[in-house]
C-alpha cells in the first residue's frame, strides 16, 4: 500500500526546518551506508551528531506521529528518528530494498514501512523523482513541500539522479503493530468505512457491526 500524507508540514514549519537545516553540518551519505547501498548511495545527510537533530526531530515527528492517515494506516509500534538529505545536481541513489531490521543494540525494530517527507517544492529541481516498484508497474513520486509518501519498506525503490538545483527530504521508518501488508491494508480500507458511517449514520446496527469488527481485527492482529 502506497499512500500520501498532506500537509504534515505547514509552510511557517517547513521554514523553521530550513532555518535549521541551513545551519546544519551535512556530511557524504555513504558513511551511513551498508556494504551493498554503499555502492549506489550519493547524497548528502546531516550529520547524526549536529546539535540541530533535536529541534528538527521535535518539530517533524510531533507532526508526524499525530497525522491521521499515518496513524490509521501504519498503525504504529515502533518509529526511528528520521534523518535529513541532500540531493545535489548528478547525485542519486540506485535501486535498494531497506535494511529489516534497524536501530541500536537494545532498540532494534523492525522496518514496516517507509515514510520519505519532502521538504521542498518539485519545481525546486529537476529529476530526483521517488521511484517505488509496485505489483501494478513503478509509481514515480514527487510531492509539494510539507506532504509525505508512505511505502512498504520491503519494496525496491530508488531515486533518480538530480539535474538541476537540489532535492531536500527527511526519512523514516516504522514497526507496525500489524505485521502483515495485506492486514493493514484491509483494516485501513475497514477504518474509512468506519469512519464514514460513525460520521454519516451513527447509532445504527450496521455501523455498530463495523465499528466492532474493526476493533475487534485489530486486537486480533495485533502485536505489541
Amino acid at each position: 500500500m502506497l499512500l500520501t500524507l498532506t500537509n504534515v508540514l505547514s509552510r511557517e514549519e517547513l521554514a523553521v526546518v530550513h532555518d535549521l537545516l541551513a545551519r546544519g553540518r551535512f556530511v557524504d551519505g555513504k558513511l551511513s551506508a551498508g556494504n551493498e547501498a554503499v555502492r549506489i548511495k550519493h547524497n548528502q545527510e546531516l550529520s547524526a551528531n549536529d546539535e540541530l537533530m533535536v529541534p528538527l526531530n521535535n518539530l517533524l515527528m510531533g507532526r508526524l506521529i499525530n497525522h491521521p492517515v499515518y496513524l490509521a494506516a501504519a498503525l504504529p509500534l515502533k518509529i526511528a528518528a528520521p534523518y535529513y538529505a541532500k540531493y545535489g545536481k548528478g547525485m542519486a541513489y540506485g535501486n535498494h530494498v531497506d535494511d529489516p531490521v534497524m536501530g541500536p543494540v537494545g532498540q532494534r525494530y523492525r522496518s514496516d514501512l517507509s515514510i520519505t517527507v519532502f521538504l521542498n517544492e518539485p519545481q525546486d529541481y529537476e529529476g530526483g523523482e521517488l521511484t517505488i516498484q509496485t505489483s501494478f508497474g513503478d509509481q514515480a513520486v514527487k510531492l509539494k513541500a510539507g506532504d509525505a509518501v508512505m511505502y512498504p519498506s520491503s519494496s525496491t525503490h530508488r531515486v533518480a539522479e538530480v539535474t538541476r538545483g537540489e532535492r531536500v527530504v527527511a526519512v523514516t521508518w516504522l514497526q507496525s503493530m500489524v505485521r502483515d501488508p495485506a492486514r493493514r491494508e484491509l483494516l485501513y480500507n475497514l477504518h474509512q468505512a468506519r469512519e464514514e458511517l460513525l460520521k454519516n449514520q451513527p447509532g445504527t446496527s450496521a455501523t455498530e457491526q463495523v465499528s466492532n469488527s474493526y476493533v475487534n481485527l485489530v486486537r486480533m492482529w495485533s502485536e505489541t
